[in-house]
């Protein structure tokens, strides 16, 4: 069996898949139903904003790494917190072709565990840095 942070990174690759194969349906399952993140309030308006922000573009890759995840189980409410890098590439399609747009940053995830396993109760992202034309990430 896998250990609590082993599954927390495993959590934290599902999403950048999700969001890298435009999943909405399985990135909404890695989120609790009152869950923030990405300027959003609940499970169904993160994936709205994130669909409405990525869902245009072309092809994009995630790369997650340096995860730092710090448990707190009291058996009652386990929850627990990661800190991960991430670097990210975005590029345009249709009339966006040839633009992209990259950056890096940390994630920071509050999460707790579900009858289902760890979800995100929280989600930030912090950008250090980033390069090329915004304009790359559109609507679907």
């Amino acid at each position: 069996m896998s250990s609590d942070r082993d599954q927390i990174i495993e959590r934290l690759a599902d999403i950048a898949t999700a969001l890298d194969t435009r999943d909405w349906d399985g990135l909404g399952e890695l989120f609790t139903e009152s869950a923030t993140g990405y300027g959003a309030a609940g499970r169904e308006q993160i994936v709205r904003t994130v669909r409405d922000h990525l869902g245009g573009y072309g092809p994009s890759q995630h790369l997650l790494g340096n995860h730092r995840v710090h448990l707190a189980l009291d058996g009652d409410e386990d929850r627990a917190r990661s800190l991960t890098y991430a670097r990210v590439l975005h590029l345009g399609t249709g009339d966006q072709a040839g633009l992209s747009y990259e950056c890096f940053g940390e994630y920071s995830d509050l999460w707790t565990r579900t009858p289902a396993g760890w979800r995100i109760v929280s989600r930030r992202f912090r950008v250090d840095f980033d390069r090329g034309d915004f304009r790359t990430l559109q609507p679907g």
